[in-house]
C-alpha cells in the first residue's frame, strides 16, 4: 500500500518548497499539483480564452494533455509534449489558474492523474484541496500557512531575485484577491482538513519548517 502526504495551504505560504524537499528527505514522488493547474492555465492564455467563458474552458480541456517527467531529480511539467516548466511562476499564469481551478472539467482532468499517481507510489502532493479532495485518506495532512505579509514579502523578494520589480502593497492585495477566490469557491474549496496539523510558518525559516514537517510524517507514520 501506498503512503500518501497531502499539504494544503494558501498562495505563497511555501507548500511547493516544502514538499519537494519533504519528499527528497523520506524518499518519495513529489507531485506539484500547482503547476498542473498552472500548465493548464498556460494553455488557456495561449488559446486566448476568457477565464469566463466556461463552453470554450471545457472545449480547451480535451485539447490538454498534461504530464510530469524528471530530469536529474528536477520535476519538468509538459504541456501537449513542450516543457513549460519556466513559465509556470508569472502571475499572469499564477491569477488564471486561481480563476479557473474552480471548473469542474479542469478539476476532473487534473484529479484523475493524481490520484492515479498516488495510487501507485509514495508521493508528497501539495495544492489546495489535496486533503479534503484529492487524498482524503492521505496517512499524513499538514495545513501550511502564513501570514499575508510575510507571504507577500517571500513573494517580493522572489520576484526581486529574478529582476522583476513590482510594488509590495500590489503583491499582497493579490494574494488577499486569490485567497478570498480560494476559500469561496463553490467546488473544493481552500480549508483546513479536520485531520490536518496546522503548521503556521510566518516566523520559521525553510529548515525550521521541514524540520517540523519531517516530525510530523515520522510520528503518524509510527501512530498507524
Amino acid at each position: 500500500m501506498s503512503f500518501n502526504i497531502a499539504i494544503d495551504g494558501p498562495a505563497g505560504a511555501g507548500k511547493s518548497t516544502i514538499a519537494r524537499q519533504l519528499a527528497q528527505r523520506l524518499g518519495f514522488i513529489y507531485v506539484d499539483t500547482g503547476a498542473m493547474y498552472r500548465a493548464m492555465a498556460c494553455h488557456l492564455l495561449r488559446e486566448k480564452i476568457d477565464p469566463g467563458d466556461r463552453e470554450k474552458i471545457e472545449e480547451a480541456c480535451r485539447h490538454a494533455d498534461i504530464t510530469i517527467s524528471y530530469e536529474n531529480g528536477s520535476q519538468q511539467v509538459l504541456l501537449n509534449g513542450e516543457n513549460v516548466t519556466e513559465r509556470l511562476r508569472e502571475e499572469t499564469v499564477g491569477n488564471m489558474a486561481s480563476l479557473v481551478s474552480s471548473y469542474p472539467v479542469v478539476r476532473e482532468k487534473l484529479t484523475q492523474l493524481q490520484k492515479k499517481l498516488a495510487r501507485s507510489a509514495d508521493v508528497v502532493m501539495d495544492g489546495r484541496d489535496i486533503g479534503t479532495a484529492v487524498l482524503p485518506h492521505a496517512q499524513v495532512k499538514i495545513y501550511l500557512t502564513a501570514s499575508t505579509a510575510v507571504r507577500a514579502g517571500r513573494r517580493y523578494e522572489e520576484l526581486k531575485a529574478k529582476g522583476i520589480e513590482k510594488d509590495l502593497k500590489d503583491i499582497e492585495k493579490d494574494i488577499e484577491e486569490r485567497d478570498y477566490r480560494d476559500m469561496n469557491r463553490e467546488i473544493s474549496p481552500l480549508c483546513q482538513a479536520e485531520d490536518a496539523v496546522l503548521l503556521d510558518t510566518s516566523d520559521m525559516d525553510i529548515k525550521t519548517v521541514l524540520e517540523s514537517a519531517v516530525r510530523i510524517c515520522r510520528e503518524k507514520s509510527k501512530a498507524l
